[in-house]
Formats: structure tokens, C-alpha cells, sequence
């Protein structure tokens, strides 16, 4: 298989060329920005500057029979853009498209795209679990955005010979996370008190970065993945308070967690206008991936505790 990743450089296509680089099956190449990137020799780095219409991608689609798209403006917290929708619609939808449009002119069999939850919406309600054939309801411009883009692909396989997979997944966390888990992971490792003790009741479905590669991997050859959307997480869903204990089991430190009752956590964020922040930690977003599992035959090979027990060595190692 002759694969090009786009994205090659974030946390997703980092562990992915790390999967497959050993791999005599694959024979693969990464599109980066900057072309001083360190990658194994046996990947091809082809620099293409930008995710956009106009954007040529010939040079990097000659022989490929086979794309994982995981690049695009990702979720930006405090967006300050003047049209936020705008941007992330000009890189995950225009971009996204022209490169999909280029890639069945150039006769590439399957097209792998990385989603995200966000197409679903941004809570669920207890004991409703997102399914992957729910009707979509994203709220924020990267969501529209990636719903937009999903629907362009599925609508571009019906008019060629190209196969689409979507997949969406939840939180990705594993070895080298940044943004909010990471501050999470290095506040228990301080034995910082966190006012999270009492958010006990709400569920949050994670995927291990291993977990995401593995489906990803299982999708690039599938037939029943065929022009199919999928979502993805280790199967294990958690309360805020029961993922912070069990990090902290991980980092060998304990959890100083105060018992503060989620609506004054609630209160307090509305009056900060931090409520999305707020939702996040004391809301639930489930998905439901008997879809997956059935389709695919696919089961997640790691589990949470040894995820995080992985996450906390690589972030005692950082601190040396």
C-alpha cells in the first residue's frame, strides 16, 4: 500500500507513521509544512505549505493508492478571529475537498478521514450515548466545519470510484498530549487540590492514541469500511473524579481532590465566562461503538490505565 499522511507531524500522525514505518506492507509518505522534519528514511516527506483550494497536491499524489487526512485548523479555545467559521472552513472544508477531488482525479482507492466527535454535538445525556448514525449537531465552527467536509467526501464517493471512511473520535490522549490533559496530568503530579472530587455522576469517553492508530490501521484495508462513519474510544467510559483518581494512581502521586458540588462549579464558570470549560468537566459525552466493533471486528487492544500509566512515564521523563 502506497499511503500518504497528511498531518504528519501532529499527535495523530506522529503514531501513526511510528505504527507503520517498521512495516514492509506500507510504503509511506508525509506531507509536512516544513521540510527540517525528522521522520525514519523510509518515509518519503513531501512539503505542501498550506491546507487550502488552490492548493496543489500532484507532486505528493503521484502513486499513492491510499490517504490518511488527519491535518486541519484544529479546535482553537478563545478563538480571535473576526470570522471564525470562515477560517475553519477555508482549511477543513475547501482544503479538505480540493484535496479529495485531486486525489480520485489521481486514482486513489480509499480516503481515510479524521473527523472529530464534534459533527455529533457536545453533551450527551445520561444513558445516550452518541451512535455514529445519529443525526448530526455540531454547535462550534470547527464541528460545522468537519460536518461540512464529511458530508463533501460521502458525496464525492457517490460520484466516483473513490471510498470514503470517516472516523470521529473522542478526546485523544496517550504519550506526548498537550492542551488540557497535560495541564490536568501535571497538576496531580504537583499534588495540586483540584475542586473536582464531587463531579462523580457524569461520563466522558476518551480514546488512547494506540486505540485511534489501531482503527485507523483496520480502516485502511477493511471492505465493510467502505463509505462508512465510525466513532471510536476505548470502551470504558469515566466520571471526571474517577479519571483524575486513576491518573494519579498512574503518576504514583495522590488525588487531591475537594468535593465542591458540580452546580456551584457551574455558577462559578458562568460568572468567569467559562461555561463551555465548565461543561466539559462536569457534562457527559458518550459514544457508543457497537458500530465499530460489529462492522469492523475491531476491539480496542489498550486500556486506559495502561494508557495513562504510559502518559505519566513520558511526563516524568520531560521533567528530567
Amino acid at each position: 500500500m502506497h499511503l500518504l499522511i497528511t498531518g504528519a507531524t501532529g499527535f495523530v500522525g506522529k503514531a501513526l507513521i511510528s505504527a507503520l514505518a517498521t512495516n514492509p506492507q506500507y510504503v509511506l509518505r508525509a506531507c509536512v509544512r516544513r521540510d527540517n522534519i525528522i521522520f525514519p528514511d523510509n518515509v518519503d516527506l513531501i512539503k505542501v505549505p498550506d491546507l487550502a483550494a488552490e492548493t496543489d497536491w500532484h507532486a505528493a499524489l503521484e502513486g499513492i493508492d491510499t490517504i490518511v487526512h488527519a491535518a486541519a485548523r484544529v479546535h482553537v479555545m478563545d478563538d480571535k478571529s473576526a470570522d471564525p467559521l470562515a477560517e475553519f472552513r477555508r482549511v477543513n472544508v475547501d482544503g479538505t475537498l480540493n484535496l479529495a477531488r485531486q486525489a480520485a482525479d489521481a486514482g486513489v482507492r480509499r480516503f481515510v478521514f479524521i473527523s472529530s466527535i464534534k459533527v455529533n454535538g457536545e453533551e450527551t445525556l445520561p444513558g445516550r450515548p452518541y451512535t455514529a448514525d445519529d443525526v448530526p449537531r455540531p454547535r462550534d465552527p470547527y464541528g460545522i466545519s468537519k460536518h461540512e467536509a464529511e458530508q463533501g467526501l460521502l458525496a464525492l464517493a457517490k460520484e466516483t470510484s473513490m471510498e470514503v471512511v470517516v472516523i470521529r473520535p473522542v478526546l485523544v490522549y496517550g504519550p506526548g498530549v498537550k492542551a488540557n490533559f497535560q495541564s490536568m496530568m501535571r497538576w496531580l503530579d504537583k499534588g495540586v487540590p483540584l475542586p473536582l472530587g464531587a463531579i462523580t455522576t457524569n461520563r466522558r469517553s476518551m480514546v488512547a492514541l494506540d486505540n485511534l492508530v489501531d482503527l485507523i490501521v483496520t480502516c485502511l484495508r477493511h471492505p465493510a469500511a467502505r463509505n462508512q462513519v465510525f466513532l471510536v474510544s476505548d470502551g470504558e467510559d469515566l466520571s471526571t473524579a474517577t479519571l483524575l483518581r486513576r491518573a494519579a494512581k498512574a503518576l504514583q502521586k495522590p488525588a487531591r481532590l475537594v468535593p465542591v458540588p458540580p452546580l456551584l462549579l457551574n455558577s462559578i464558570a458562568k460568572l468567569l465566562g467559562k461555561t463551555s470549560v465548565a461543561q466539559r468537566l462536569c457534562g457527559s459525552l458518550q459514544v457508543d461503538i457497537v458500530k465499530t466493533s460489529s462492522l469492523l471486528g475491531w476491539h480496542p487492544p489498550v486500556d486506559i490505565d495502561t494508557t495513562l500509566e504510559k502518559t505519566a512515564t513520558q511526563l516524568r521523563q520531560q521533567q528530567k
